[in-house]
């Protein structure tokens, strides 16, 4: 038997629950892979709570997680080039990957390179593709002053190296105990709070060209007032900022291919791109996994081991 992270209602972390499955048989072209490690992120929390239940309804009993790095523990009929104990990174949409093992299509799977720890592998796909998109979405370039909130988190700690590879001026949002983080990877730290519009017209006396939303909370409205173009800005979550500013709503399914996780997974094995792991948890622990997460200041990525 397996272990799979279930829930049966929509409400807090109180609702997950580790459950005995079936292990999962690999069919024609696909893989199964034992989970050595996988994400969480903030949007499984949203979809667990019922808040995005008109964009991703969910049926009950239901599965977590799309994140995870693992070993190939069988593979299907018609699959070539992968072979049992291959160790790879992917990605599941069938909200799955909080468990023991995982079925996958054969093409959801990428090598894990060597030099690339577990904890990071597990957790690039969401994070990873979703701060590719938003860079992509701005069209940062060289010479460039963008904007990016939550810097430091799981989310805005890729975005601020991505757009620092692309040679873009980055002017990084994040509490004070992550400022120093920040300026090591080359970024201006602002502090969140009280006067940071003023904090942020001095860190960019010439203006912003470009701004990225990872957190919410009014950062579209600020970079609006600061001068930046709608069609510059990112959010990837302030819907409502959308429908009022017409900025751009840019995450993971506008880069959710496994090209993008093997070309973040290059980065990361280069030394080019670091994926912080704030905390691990086993998958026994995925509720307190959670309630960390949803404070929301957390510096990079929380890892389930199952």
């Amino acid at each position: 038997m397996a272990q799979a992270v279930r829930f049966d209602e929509y409400g807090g972390s109180e609702v997950l629950r580790v459950v005995e499955i079936p292990e999962p048989q690999a069919g024609p072209g696909e893989v199964v892979v034992r989970v050595v490690a996988t994400g969480i992120n903030p949007g499984e929390a949203a979809i667990r709570s019922g808040l995005l239940h008109e964009q991703w309804p969910t049926e009950f009993p239901s599965g977590q997680g799309s994140d995870f790095a693992g070993r190939i523990a069988a593979v299907g009929e018609g699959v070539s080039g992968i072979v049992e104990g291959d160790e790879v990174i992917g990605f599941t949409n069938e909200r799955s990957a909080h468990a023991t093992h995982v079925r996958v299509p054969a093409d959801q799977v990428t090598p894990k390179p060597a030099a690339v720890p577990w904890d990071v592998a597990g957790a690039l796909f969401v994070a990873g593709t979703t701060a590719f998109a938003t860079v992509r979405a701005v069209e940062a370039e060289k010479g460039d002053v963008v904007g990016v909130s939550g810097a430091a988190g799981g989310v805005g700690s890729i975005v601020v190296q991505l757009l620092r590879e692309r040679g873009a001026v980055v002017i990084g949002i994040a509490g004070p105990a992550n400022q120093d983080w920040l300026r090591e990877k080359g970024v201006i730290p602002v502090v969140y709070g009280d006067g940071m519009v003023e904090r942020l017209r001095d860190a960019a006396p010439g203006g912003m060209d470009a701004f990225i939303d990872t957190y919410g909370s009014g950062y579209v409205e600020q970079a609006i007032a600061l001068g930046v173009k709608p069609e510059r800005i990112d959010t990837i979550i302030d819907i409502e900022a959308v429908r009022r500013f017409g900025v751009k709503f840019e995450g993971n399914a506008a880069a959710d291919t496994i090209d993008v996780v093997a070309e973040l997974a290059d980065l990361v094995a280069a030394g080019t791109l670091e994926i912080p792991i704030a905390a691990t948890y086993p998958l026994s622990e995925v509720r307190a996994a959670y309630q960390e997460l949803e404070r929301r200041h957390t510096h990079g990525k929380i890892v389930l081991h199952p």
